[in-house]
């Protein structure tokens, strides 16, 4: 809570703000506010803290905290050579976001039917670095276009789906029902010495009528009539991996994460954490909000979603702990979810000041961005002095 003699002082603003799905990255969000409140208060002490949630932008969000980006070659999720981002964070841990390799945005990756879909790239990122040094592991699963159980990254790193005749099987959803043995005997043996930390907002388990298919599969291409019979694929394809590797996982929270990516890191004796609040633990957000005033975060469109463990709300609870208020400042706001929203923000506001298309908005982002901060800031800077 904001005193007289805090208000006296030049005031300490932290900006936390996922990405705007499609328009800017986390940074170039907090940028923008950031630039408004300084209009707005010139001398208040900005401290940009990027963040998200285990989906698209985790990497960036991650890597503004400092660290080395690089690019390694893997497959798309078509299975067609590619390359994607991945880091190296200052303690060593690398970083791979699964949107940047098997995304749903990748048109090339997507150009195949899901049920063709893998996840060999991401085991392909992993192995190259492990070659590279690295034993811990940061891996963010969201905005994935597959559904593939993680057999593909089960693959890339050494497991053989094998077919009742002893046949190579392919790690793609189509293929799953003909696995009659997998063998593990090649898994990549750094894998042992290796840490994974799974990073997601979903505690989905891997099949069922809550599991990968069923709830997220529509929205990658998964038709109606195929829900059923991918679903009953990815089981089959639990039974023998269990049995084969002696674990347990298939119905643990998170693995149906990234259409059953979650699934394989479970089975490789990953840690399974919110993708919101380990980023926030490793950018140094309860470092920023120390002796701060003020705590503004957003994302594309907030609904009452928001709360499930979203980036903005992990932010806010955060923020609460150290006695900071929070204002939400998002694209969009689902009016029906204000009454939810607002238990968690002191405030919910869009940045948009009249009616405009979705298009108009993505294009406008910077200066909408940068004007309601400024707005914003002029009331709470009004509201502090009183």
């Amino acid at each position: 809570m904001t005193t007289l003699a805090s208000a006296r002082r030049a005031p300490v603003v932290v900006i936390a703000p996922d990405s705007f799905k499609g328009s800017l990255s986390a940074e170039e969000v907090a940028a923008a506010i950031g630039a408004g409140v300084q209009a707005a208060i010139p001398d208040a002490e900005i401290r940009l803290c990027p963040i998200a949630d285990g989906g698209e932008g985790t990497l960036d969000a991650l890597m503004h905290a400092g660290g080395e980006r690089m690019t390694v070659d893997c497959r798309n999720a078509a299975g067609q050579q590619s390359s994607a981002p991945v880091g190296i964070l200052k303690d060593g841990s690398a970083v791979v976001e699964s949107a940047a390799i098997v995304g749903l945005t990748d048109a090339a990756g997507t150009a195949v039917s899901v049920g063709q879909r893998t996840t060999l790239g991401v085991g392909d990122a992993i192995r190259q670095l492990l070659d590279r040094g690295s034993r811990r592991f940061l891996v963010a699963l969201g905005g994935s276009s597959t559904n593939d159980g993680g057999a593909g990254l089960l693959a890339a790193l050494g497991v053989k789906l094998l077919d009742a005749c002893g046949e190579i099987v392919p790690p793609v959803p189509a293929q799953l029902q003909r696995v009659a043995r997998v063998d593990a005997s090649g898994l990549d043996p750094r894998i042992k010495e290796a840490h994974f930390v799974a990073m997601s907002d979903v505690d989905n388990p891997l099949c069922g009528d809550e599991g990968a298919t069923a709830v997220f599969g529509p929205q990658k291409g998964v038709a109606p009539d195929q829900v059923a019979l991918l679903d009953e694929a990815l089981r089959h394809f639990a039974d023998v991996l269990e049995q084969a590797l002696g674990r347990h996982a298939a119905s643990q929270p998170g693995a149906g994460a990234a259409g059953g990516l979650g699934y394989a890191l479970l089975m490789l004796g990953a840690q399974f954490r919110s993708g919101a609040e380990t980023v926030a633990d490793h950018i140094g957000l309860d470092e920023a909000l120390a002796g701060a005033d003020w705590l503004i975060t957003g994302e594309g469109r907030s609904d009452a979603q928001t709360l499930h463990g979203k980036a903005p709300f992990i932010a806010s609870q955060r923020a609460r702990r150290a006695g900071v208020p929070t204002t939400l400042l998002s694209g969009g706001i689902d009016r029906t979810s204000l009454e939810k929203l607002q238990g968690s923000f002191a405030g919910c506001f869009s940045i948009t000041f009249g009616p405009m298309s979705l298009q108009e908005a993505i294009a406008q982002a910077p200066g909408l961005l940068k004007d309601s901060g400024e707005q914003l800031a002029r009331l709470w800077q009004r509201a502090a002095c009183r």
